[in-house]
C-alpha cells in the first residue's frame, strides 16, 4: 500500500522523549503516489497535519492531540540509501552533491558518508532525527548547520503536490527553516546537500571525536528530545540552566540532565506533565537569575 492509516496511535510511542497521548490519526506514505492519496484523505481525517520524522524535538502534553501524523515509510524512497547526484570540481576541491529521502535517520547518512568518503556533517554526529526533520529545523552541532549544506530541499503540499525548491529561495535561521512555499502544511519529502570528497578514515576520525565529546558532555543514550532551550545570542542555554542551580532538578520521573542542564530527560515513568512544569521551573530560574526569557527550541504540542 502507498498510504497507511492508523487511528488511535500513541505520540509517545513515536517521540524520543516517550512523552505523549493519542492522535486522531498517522497516514503512513510509501511512495510519491501516497502523496497523492494523502492529499485527498487528509480533509475528511480532521484535526491538523503534523509533520513528524523520528519524533526527536517533541514534547507532547498527556492529553488527546487534534493531529494527523505524516511521515514516510521505512523502506520508501524517502528512507533510501542515498544517492551521489553531481561531482563537480572546483578552486576548494571536489564538490559532491547527495540526495537524501526525508525518513532516512541521521545517523545512517553519516554513515553513508563516511563510508563514501564526505565531509561536511560530521559535527552532526550522536543527533538523533531524520534527514527531513533535521531540514525542517535546521538541526545543528559543533559549527554545523544543515541549512548551510543545502543546495535545494523537494517539499510537498496538499494543494501543489512535489515541488523542488533552491536554497537561496528558502529562509533559514536558527533551528528554522522555511520554504517560502505555502502559509499552510508543508512536508519535506527529499533534500540535497552540498559535500566535499575526503578520505573516508578522516571523516571517521572527526565523527569519533565528535561522538566522544558528546558522550562525555550530554546524556546522548537518554530518554530525552536533545536540548529543550535555544541558546540566546552570545551565551549557552546550558550554562545558564547550569549557573542557576537548574542541573540535575527531578520531578516525578522527569530530570534535567546531570551531564548537560539543557536536555531534559524522562528516567523511565515520567509524564508530560512533570516536564512542562519543569521546563517552566527552568525558564523561571534563568529570568529570575539573569533577566533572560529562555525560548523553546524542543517543539512543544500541549
Amino acid at each position: 500500500m502507498s498510504l497507511t492509516l492508523t487511528r488511535d496511535v500513541l505520540l509517545k510511542e513515536r517521540t524520543t522523549l516517550r512523552l505523549g497521548g493519542p492522535v486522531l490519526a498517522e497516514a503512513v506514505v510509501s511512495c510519491e503516489a501516497g502523496l497523492d492519496e494523502l492529499a485527498r484523505a487528509l480533509p475528511g481525517l480532521g484535526g491538523q497535519p503534523l509533520a513528524l520524522g523520528a519524533g526527536s524535538n517533541i514534547l507532547a502534553g498527556d492529553g488527546p492531540h487534534a493531529l494527523v501524523l505524516v511521515r514516510a515509510a521505512s523502506g520508501s524512497r524517502a528512507d533510501a540509501t542515498p544517492e551521489v547526484s553531481t561531482q563537480t570540481e572546483g578552486s576548494a576541491g571536489k564538490t559532491i552533491l547527495v540526495r537524501a529521502g526525508a525518513g532516512l535517520r541521521l545517523p545512517r547518512l553519516l554513515g553513508f558518508c563516511q563510508h563514501a568518503g564526505l565531509t561536511g556533517l560530521e559535527g552532526l554526529t550522536g543527533v538523533p532525527g531524520s534527514v527531513g526533520g533535521g531540514v525542517a529545523m535546521n538541526a545543528g552541532s559543533y559549527g554545523v548547520e544543515l541549512g548551510a549544506l543545502l543546495t535545494r530541499v523537494r517539499v510537498w503540499t496538499p494543494e501543489g503536490g512535489l515541488v523542488w525548491r533552491k536554497a537561496e529561495d528558502c529562509a533559514f535561521g536558527y533551528r528554522h527553516f522555511n520554504p517560502e512555499l505555502t502559509a499552510g502544511f508543508w512536508l519535506v519529502w527529499e533534500a540535497e546537500f552540498a559535500l566535499r570528497a575526503e578520505a573516508p578514515f578522516a571523516v571517521r576520525s572527526r565523527m569519533e571525536a565528535a561522538y566522544a565529546k558528546k558522550k562525555a558532555t550530554q546524556p546522548v543514550t537518554a530518554r530525552s528530545a536533545g536540548c529543550v532551550f535555544k541558546n540566546p545570542a552570545g551565551t549557552s542555554a546550558g550554562r545558564l540552566l547550569d549557573e542557576a542551580g537548574v542541573k540535575g532538578k527531578r520531578l516525578g520521573g522527569m530530570a534535567f540532565s546531570t551531564l548537560h542542564a539543557n536536555f531534559l530527560v524522562n528516567e523511565g515513568n515520567g509524564t508530560a506533565a512533570e516536564a512542562l512544569e519543569l521546563l517552566e521551573y527552568g525558564r523561571a530560574r534563568v529570568f529570575d537569575r539573569f533577566g533572560l526569557d529562555l525560548e523553546t527550541e524542543v517543539k512543544v504540542l500541549p
